[in-house]
C-alpha cells in the first residue's frame, strides 16, 4: 500500500486536505492483469456497469486527457482505460459543479448511479461532519477545473478484503467477534483511497482519479508510530463520523489493540 500513516490527521476532521501536486508527480497507476483488483475490476466491466453519463455528454475529450496523462508518465494505455490503471475516474465540470460522467469500478459503499450529474456539494452531503467540505465546495471545483493539478488522501477500516463495495452489488461484510481484540484486529483491513485531479485541454473540467489501495491492518501497523497515530485519529472522531464510516462496532477493539501496539 503505498499510503503512509503518517498522513493521518489527529485529530481526526472531515476536510477537503487538497494538495498541489509536484511536476513530476505522477496520477496514473499501473493495473497488473490478474490481480484482485483487475479480476474484480473487470467483472464490473465485464457487466457494462462501469461507465455511465448524462445523456448528450461526450466523454470522450476526458478519455483522451486520461490516455496523454498516460503516455506523459510513460505509461502504457489502452482501452478500456478501467483495466489499464488501478485508478477509477470521473469528470468534474466547473461551469456546473457536477459529475456528468463516472467510470468507476471500486466504489466505496456508494452508488455511481446515485451521484451522476448532481452538484459535487450534493454529492458530499452524505457525509457526516461535513460542514468544512460544504462551505469549500465551490471554490474547491473552481481551484481543480482551473488547469492544475492536486491530490488527497481519505481512508477508513473495514471487515472486507474486496475493492468493490457498491452497495447494490454486495452487502456489507460484518465486523468480527469484538471480544479478542489481537483476533478482531488480523482481521481488518486498511483502506485509503488517492484522489486526484488533472485539467481536461480545452474544457473547464477536471479527471478525477480514485485510486482505491487495501492492506491487512495488521500489516499497515508497521511501528510504535504507526499505532499512534491510527489510535489518536480513531479516538478523536465523533460519533456522527464513526456511524457514517461504520466504526462504532469496532472502535472499542481496535483502540484496544493499537494502543497494546503503541505501547
Amino acid at each position: 500500500m503505498d499510503f503512509a500513516l503518517s498522513r493521518i490527521a489527529v485529530p481526526f476532521r472531515m476536510q477537503p486536505g487538497l494538495q498541489r501536486l509536484d511536476p513530476g508527480a505522477r496520477h496514473l497507476t499501473p493495473l497488473a492483469p490478474g490481480s484482485p483488483l483487475w479480476q474484480e475490476k473487470k467483472r464490473v466491466v465485464d457487466g457494462g456497469a462501469s461507465r455511465i453519463a448524462v445523456p448528450g455528454f461526450d466523454a470522450q475529450p476526458a478519455i483522451e486527457a486520461i490516455l496523454a496523462r498516460a503516455r506523459v508518465e510513460g505509461l502504457q494505455a489502452g482501452e478500456p482505460v478501467e483495466l489499464s490503471f488501478e485508478e477509477d475516474f470521473a469528470v468534474l465540470d466547473g461551469d456546473t459543479s457536477t459529475l456528468p460522467w463516472l467510470g468507476v469500478c471500486v466504489p466505496s459503499h456508494w452508488a455511481p448511479e446515485d451521484k451522476l450529474g448532481q452538484p459535487f456539494a450534493a454529492v458530499h452531503a452524505p457525509v457526516a461532519d461535513n460542514q468544512a467540505l460544504l462551505a469549500a465546495s465551490r471554490q474547491l471545483v473552481q481551484l481543480v477545473t482551473g488547469g492544475e493539478r492536486f491530490e488527497r488522501f481519505v481512508w477508513t477500516l473495514t471487515p472486507s478484503g474486496r475493492y468493490d463495495q457498491h452497495p447494490r452489488r454486495h452487502p456489507r461484510s460484518p465486523w468480527p467477534d469484538p471480544a479478542d481484540a489481537v483476533a478482531f484486529a488480523r482481521q481488518c483491513y486498511l483502506r485509503a483511497e488517492r484522489q486526484t485531479f488533472f485539467p481536461i485541454p480545452g474544457h473547464r473540467q477536471a479527471v478525477f482519479t480514485i485510486r482505491v489501495m487495501l492492506q491487512p491492518l495488521a500489516q499497515a501497523v508497521r511501528d510504535r508510530a504507526d499505532a499512534q497515530q491510527l489510535h489518536d485519529a480513531l479516538a478523536s472522531m465523533s460519533e456522527a463520523v464513526l456511524a457514517y464510516k461504520n466504526l462504532v462496532p469496532a472502535r472499542t477493539p481496535l483502540l484496544a489493540w493499537l494502543a497494546q501496539r503503541a505501547r
